[in-house]
């Protein structure tokens, strides 16, 4: 620990982090300060693993969430300094292959719209959140999400488009999002503590990580929540740092990209990073009726706001039981970053560096901590008081519509994968993404999980196809309903084969059965479209343009013999006619 004289005008920090420890039960507080070239303190309060009581140090790792982000805007800034993409081009001029939902998108977004959440997209989170897909996965899916707003009319906080930019480094540079910030920003700043995933966090040689600890929602005990995915290397948010190395982070961008008497940043790129965009949101200060800094304008990967009539930039991090605040003040050239471990003491990551600033500037205190805390107490409180109150609100005396068997299946969404229906004995099982809990009949065809502490409450509406049979479920997903559709299960590859060939209508009209390359079913009639035949059950199948038309493929003694093809007011059989009849080796047509 540092001595007061080590920290002028800041007073005894230790003594009031360590109170704030207490006061708050925060499982783990770490704070750096930095002015001009020099790193001023740089230590770690409480345990970074509440549970064996470990210690939080200056180089524990630490998941630092949303601050990840303004490492992705400066290696997008690094090839525009080199004039492989611009900031205010179309980036389709760039990368033709990024698509978005509307085609007025595709012609007008640029790298700064992605970047300062300019796009009018909203945030679309569940798609990427605890999902298996890779940065060009999700590169990919942008397309899927559909804008709420004019383009560059309001900010719309977008992890999305970070994800996308992720992907456009290495499109453009040829290296993955990763190794191209490690490389161009990591090593050359000497940033050793600085990783990309979790998963990496707890391979670390040393063992020192930080571990998610946070209040329960009903008391004050201390819990081990959920922590991120191991393998979750994502551009909008995956970053796991020390205080260690946030200050020379710090320290770099106070000076303008130089640190140790070196530029290692353009100072071009930083500056693009803090050209003011669009107006920052203001909800959360009318709803704790007070502010901390005013005026917020978003760059790219930060923000710029005035504090007690001083300059602020700064960007905030927040996953699960961990929030980082990374800012600095660039007049006055001193910084401050503080990591918070525990959701209920996550007003923290904010309230510290204001009282700190407020001290380094020699302005009378506001206790900013204790106004949070009050409301946080409150907030608490509520939310306990409202659970307790609910109670089921579905129709009574109501039964699914088809046994629990039939629901059983994986059902797909083009954006957010697949969802698992699964059946225990006499109990459905909903399995998404991580989550596996007992799914609940509610009443009718909707069914939910347990409110889960850990893993929150889900409500599945399953829906029927024209035909009766359980063909889709939809979930509330971020801003929209998503309606995920059961995978049909096909018959094997050989099947398949024998229904290849050539079927006659009593009108005499010959209709010709077809595989496609992905083994779809195609019934190709004179003078119309080819119709896909999707899968019903067996040996069924149902158009895919008219769902409520189904056809069967008659089967005798090993060899089909005929097509039957029905609706809700006629049945007709259309006999096979080919010489395929009897053959088990037809070929797929192309």
């Amino acid at each position: 620990m540092l001595s007061d004289q080590g920290k002028p005008g800041l007073g005894d920090v230790d003594a009031y982090v360590e109170t704030l420890v207490r006061n708050w039960h925060a499982p783990g507080i770490g704070v750096c300060i930095v002015r001009n070239d020099q790193v001023l303190l740089a230590q770690g309060y409480g345990h970074r693993d509440a549970a064996n009581a470990l210690p939080f140090t200056s180089s524990t790792l630490f998941p630092i969430a949303s601050n990840t982000k303004l490492f992705t805007a400066v290696a997008a800034g690094l090839l525009v300094e080199r004039g492989l993409l611009t900031f205010d081009e179309p980036i389709r001029n760039a990368v033709p292959s990024l698509r978005f939902h509307d085609p007025s998108l595709d012609a007008a977004v640029t790298l700064r719209d992605m970047l300062g959440h300019k796009t009018g997209v909203p945030r679309y989170d569940m798609i990427w959140y605890e999902s298996d897909y890779s940065t060009k996965d999700l590169f990919e899916r942008i397309r899927f999400m559909k804008p709420i707003a004019p383009l560059r009319s309001r900010i719309i906080y977008n992890n999305m488009m970070y994800e996308a930019v992720g992907h456009i480094i290495e499109l453009i540079s040829g290296k993955p999002w990763h190794q191209f910030v490690k490389d161009e920003i990591l090593t050359p700043l000497g940033m050793q503590r600085t990783l990309f995933t979790y998963g990496d966090a707890k391979e670390d040689r040393q063992g020192d990580y930080a571990i998610p600890f946070s209040e329960r929602r009903e008391n004050d005990e201390l819990w081990q929540v959920p922590a991120p995915k191991d393998d979750d290397c994502s551009p909008a948010g995956s970053i796991v740092a020390s205080l260690d190395d946030i200050a020379r982070w710090t320290i770099m961008l106070m000076n303008n990209g130089a640190i140790d008497g070196k530029q290692l940043i353009p100072a071009s790129v930083l500056n693009a990073t803090l050209a003011p965009g669009l107006p920052w949101p203001n909800e959360l200060n009318d709803v704790l009726g007070f502010e901390f800094d005013l005026n917020g304008i978003y760059g790219m990967g930060r923000m710029t706001s005035a504090f007690r009539g001083h300059l602020l930039t700064s960007h905030g991090g927040a996953l699960r039981a961990f929030h980082s605040q990374v800012s600095y003040l660039p007049k006055e050239k001193i910084g401050i970053s503080v990591f918070v471990i525990g959701d209920h003491c996550a007003p923290l990551s904010n309230a510290i560096g204001f009282d700190l600033y407020s001290r380094a500037l020699g302005l009378d205190a506001t206790d900013w901590t204790a106004r949070l805390y009050e409301f946080a107490v409150k907030e608490k409180t509520k939310m306990r008081e409202a659970r307790e109150r609910s109670v089921p609100r579905g129709v009574p005396n109501t039964r699914p519509s088809h046994d629990l068997e039939d629901y059983v299946g994986s059902y797909e969404h083009p954006a957010y994968g697949q969802l698992h229906i699964t059946a225990d004995g006499t109990q459905l099982r909903f399995g998404f993404r991580h989550i596996n809990q007992p799914l609940n009949h509610f009443h009718y065809d909707r069914f939910d999980t347990p409110d889960d502490e850990a893993h929150g409450g889900w409500s599945v509406l399953f829906l029927t196809s024209a035909l009766g049979d359980i063909d889709r479920a939809a979930m509330r997903l971020d801003e929209a309903e998503a309606v995920f559709v059961r995978r049909p299960i096909r018959p094997d590859a050989e099947l398949l084969a024998k229904l290849v060939g050539t079927y006659e209508t009593p009108f005499g009209i010959k209709i010709n059965v077809k595989l496609s390359r992905d083994g779809d079913i195609l019934l190709s009639s004179p003078g119309e479209p080819e119709n896909v035949l999707e899968t019903f059950g067996g040996l069924q199948f149902r158009s895919s343009a008219f769902p409520d038309i189904t056809f069967e493929f008659v089967l005798e003694e090993g060899h089909v013999t005929a097509l039957r093809h029905w609706d809700a007011h006629a049945e007709i059989e259309w006999t096979r006619t080919d010489d395929a009849i009897g053959r088990t080796t037809a070929k797929a047509v192309y």
